[in-house]
């Protein structure tokens, strides 16, 4: 490893051409040069200077010159680092609430890009239950959030609706007397439907397995394990989508909606909503002030 003090005492005799000259520069004593620049020599294991006994001149060797280059290129980064970690950070948060239940593979590379075009905002993303989330946003907890909700359940800055469909596995456990279910926890949209819509037909169900995240309600609806209502978006080809044929109603469609005040957040704001917009795609809904 080089140590930058010695790469300095070298660039430092060089430019002034003498030991003497140089050890005035840097406040050391001419012996104290002479010795940091013979114990860079000896950690290259090459001599980087040659020294004129009569005149009192240094120079550079061929060697010198080359590690001079570097020398003087890890002194400018080394600077430079410091500038950077010394400067005072004034960077902006924006906190995003994202539903546990949201594919946020279809985020990741725009908000990557949002990120690298913002480089004094620092993006904070949460996930949470979409009940979670509101009460975060109406609390001051984020500056804007992505929502499942029915629709039209108050102002937003863009939505769009979302069909479901049943789906279960390949064993069609389905057809079971009592149906087995894949549910997100309380507070979900889509176990309040798929609950309200059963109890509705008077076919009697149970909870065979509940997941916080989609891509668990999804493996375990693909596993065999039992039914639940996803957005079409969000049915995989390991599934079978049910109908009414098999005892399963049509559901009304949930909303996606942003929620919050983009124009708190200025130009900043408006460019992540933007972004949010290009991510999810589709048929956008007009904004409800």
């Amino acid at each position: 490893m080089l140590d930058l003090e010695l790469l300095k005492t070298l660039v430092c005799v060089v430019d002034e051409g003498s030991f003497t000259r140089a050890a005035s520069r840097v406040h050391r004593t001419q012996s104290t040069v002479s010795q940091q620049v013979r114990k860079l020599e000896q950690s290259v294991g090459k001599t980087l200077l040659l020294r004129d006994r009569a005149g009192g001149n240094v120079s550079a060797t061929e060697d010198g010159e080359v590690m001079l280059a570097y020398a003087r290129r890890l002194l400018a980064i080394a600077g430079e680092a410091e500038h950077v970690l010394s400067a005072p950070r004034s960077a902006r948060v924006i906190r995003l609430g994202v539903p546990e239940d949201f594919d946020v593979s279809r985020l990741t590379v725009l908000l990557a890009e949002f990120a690298a075009r913002h480089a004094q905002v620092r993006l904070e993303t949460l996930s949470g239950m979409s009940t979670d989330l509101r009460a975060g946003l109406a609390a001051g907890e984020f500056d804007l959030a992505l929502v499942k909700r029915d629709p039209g359940e108050g102002p937003c800055l863009a939505a769009w609706p979302e069909r479901l469909v049943w789906v279960g596995g390949q064993a069609r456990n389905q057809a079971a007397a009592v149906v087995p279910l894949v549910l997100f926890p309380q507070g979900c949209v889509y176990r309040k439907r798929m609950i309200y819509a059963l109890e509705s037909a008077g076919r009697p169900w149970h909870i065979a397995y509940h997941s916080h995240s989609l891509a668990g309600v999804q493996a375990a609806v693909a596993a065999g394990l039992g039914v639940s209502l996803l957005p079409a978006s969000a049915r995989l080809d390991t599934h079978v989508e049910l109908g009414t044929a098999d005892g399963f109603a049509d559901v009304p469609p949930t909303e996606l909606a942003i929620v919050g005040d983009a124009r708190a957040l200025g130009c900043v704001g408006q460019d992540l909503v933007g972004a949010l917009k290009q991510a999810i795609g589709g048929e956008m809904k007009q904004p409800v002030t």
